[in-house]
C-alpha cells in the first residue's frame, strides 16, 4: 500500500490531526470541508455560498492530487437543516452537471454554530 498526503493552500487547513487528502492505491480521500474561504478564513455566511466554498475547497484539494471534480466517485453531504436541501442541491449541480458521483445527505450537528454544511468525498485516477 502507498499512502501520499495531499495539501494545498487553496483549501483551509487542519485545526486538528487530519489531513486535507490522503491517497491510497490510486484513490483519494478528501476530509470533510465546510464554507472557509481559505485566503480570508472567513466563513461564508448562507447556504448557497457556504455549499460554493466548501465544494471550491474539495475541488482545490482533489485538484492538488492531480484529479479532477470528475475523478470523484462518492461525496457525502452533512446539512446543519435538511431544509437546505434544496438551496444546496441547486449549487451543487453547478459542479457535478454531467455523471455525478453517488451521494448520501445527512442532517447533522456540526462543528461550528454558524456552520450550514460539511462534505467529504471520495475520488479515484
Amino acid at each position: 500500500m502507498t499512502k501520499q498526503v495531499v495539501k494545498t493552500a487553496k483549501a483551509p487547513q487542519p485545526i486538528g490531526p487530519y489531513s486535507q487528502g490522503v491517497m491510497v492505491d490510486g484513490f483519494l480521500f478528501v476530509s470533510g470541508q465546510g464554507g472557509v474561504d481559505p485566503s480570508s478564513g472567513r466563513l461564508e455566511s448562507d447556504i448557497e455560498s457556504q455549499t460554493r466554498q466548501t465544494l471550491t475547497n474539495v475541488k482545490n484539494i482533489v485538484e492538488a492530487a492531480g484529479l479532477s471534480l470528475s475523478s470523484i466517485v462518492r461525496v457525502a453531504v452533512y446539512l446543519k437543516r435538511m431544509s437546505d436541501f434544496n438551496q444546496m442541491n441547486d449549487v451543487y449541480k453547478t459542479f457535478f452537471n454531467e455523471a455525478p458521483p453517488t451521494r448520501t445527505t445527512v442532517q447533522v450537528e456540526l462543528p461550528r454554530p454558524e456552520m450550514l454544511i460539511e462534505i467529504d468525498a471520495v475520488a479515484h485516477q
